[in-house]
């Protein structure tokens, strides 16, 4: 299936998407799998969720699957498109460590064994700074970070102490350099006491989204940024469901652009997207939604439509960090497999996003099966 002409190939090419959720059920269909035991008040077993998930989609899940089953019709997406940067939120402890958070109502946890999942799809950034990394104690966050560190998989928005949550990371591509900073909010369920100390490993926490806040941001990005850099700020905030934008999040996002010096505001914790804004001609994704999750065959919430997910493509002007165009591929998780999203599906998300788009004064047109951002 051809996609619609990208932007042009001088423009910096990334792929965006929000929450990748790899452990309880998935991690139990890969090769080497943690002691399935939860301590949900509702759930104690991780493969009840792949039961759940069969009896959703009548089929059988054969066990264990390749390392890139999961990513089903999005590798071949992928390889079309050739981004020069993957950036994904995981919200995944990566852990052998059998001791959860004391009183965390659901736990996310992916064997280390099964990194090479993560390594299959090519990934070049995961944001650390949300409520699942955290989920088998700072013992899990060490291994989280020591595994991705042999994978080779580059983080940011966790550290040993608060100065290496904080700091961003940087990577460098044939277009120029991208500054990447991470972080998240107690709106998103991180508990105040994930937060990184001087003294103790944890997340990167914004306090508020405040000026100061803003500053404290600014005065990171004019320590680093040189002309032809580009800067993603990545965060992972708000609730899991609705379409409302809280005013300060939206103030925020401008200010971040307008005083920080950032260039592309990646929002995500809401398990579907949300509206889209276009802002002194830099992206703004108020909520990415998830990309990939083991909600099969949970009930509740389904006029979200939690089991559609989308591929973001921005392509940005390197020398100014404009948006030049947005792309997105609609995709549909079924038994724990990205897949192409039907034509009624990728219909339903035009019409969805269009009419939250609208509110920012943006479109979105569908093409195809590939929903294009207008501005």
């Amino acid at each position: 299936m051809a996609l619609p002409p990208a932007g042009s190939s001088a423009s910096l090419s990334l792929f965006l998407c929000g929450d990748v959720m790899t452990g309880r059920a998935i991690d139990q269909i890969l090769p080497h799998p943690v002691d399935p035991q939860l301590y949900e008040s509702y759930v104690q077993d991780a493969r009840h969720y792949i039961q759940m998930a069969e009896k959703k989609s009548g089929q059988k899940i054969q066990r264990p699957v390749p390392l890139d089953y999961v990513w089903g019709d999005a590798l071949e997406v992928w390889r079309q498109r050739t981004p020069d940067l993957k950036l994904i939120n995981l919200e995944t402890s990566l852990t052998t460590h059998s001791v959860p958070w004391p009183a965390k109502e659901v736990q996310y946890r992916m064997h280390p064994a099964n990194v090479a999942v993560l390594t299959a799809a090519g990934f070049n950034f995961c944001s650390l700074a949300n409520n699942h990394t955290l989920d088998w104690g700072r013992e899990g966050l060490l291994e989280t970070m020591e595994t991705l560190q042999k994978a080779g998989i580059p983080f940011g928005g966790a550290g040993k102490d608060q100065a290496e949550a904080v700091k961003p990371t940087l990577l460098q591509t044939q277009k120029g350099r991208v500054i990447i900073l991470a972080c998240g909010l107690e709106s998103s369920g991180i508990p105040k006491a994930w937060a990184a100390t001087p003294a103790q490993p944890g997340l990167h926490l914004l306090p508020d989204l405040g000026s100061d806040t803003v500053e404290t941001i600014a005065e990171q990005v004019i320590a680093l940024k040189a002309p032809g850099d580009v800067v993603v700020f990545s965060v992972h905030w708000g609730s899991n469901w609705g379409y409302e934008i809280p005013p300060s999040h939206r103030r925020f996002a401008h200010d971040l652009i307008d005083v920080a010096g950032v260039d592309l505001v990646f929002g995500h914790s809401s398990h579907h997207p949300r509206g889209i804004e276009v802002f002194r001609q830099k992206l703004i994704v108020y909520g990415a939604g998830d990309f990939l999750n083991d909600y099969e065959g949970i009930g509740g919430h389904e006029q979200f439509r939690g089991d559609l997910s989308l591929m973001y493509f921005p392509d940005l002007d390197p020398a100014t960090g404009q948006l030049v165009s947005l792309q997105m591929v609609p995709l549909q998780i079924k038994n724990f497999r990205l897949q192409h999203a039907s034509a009624q599906d990728a219909a339903w998300l035009r019409d969805t996003l269009n009419r939250e788009c609208e509110k920012f004064g943006a479109g979105v047109a569908l093409q195809d099966k590939y929903l294009i951002l207008t501005f």
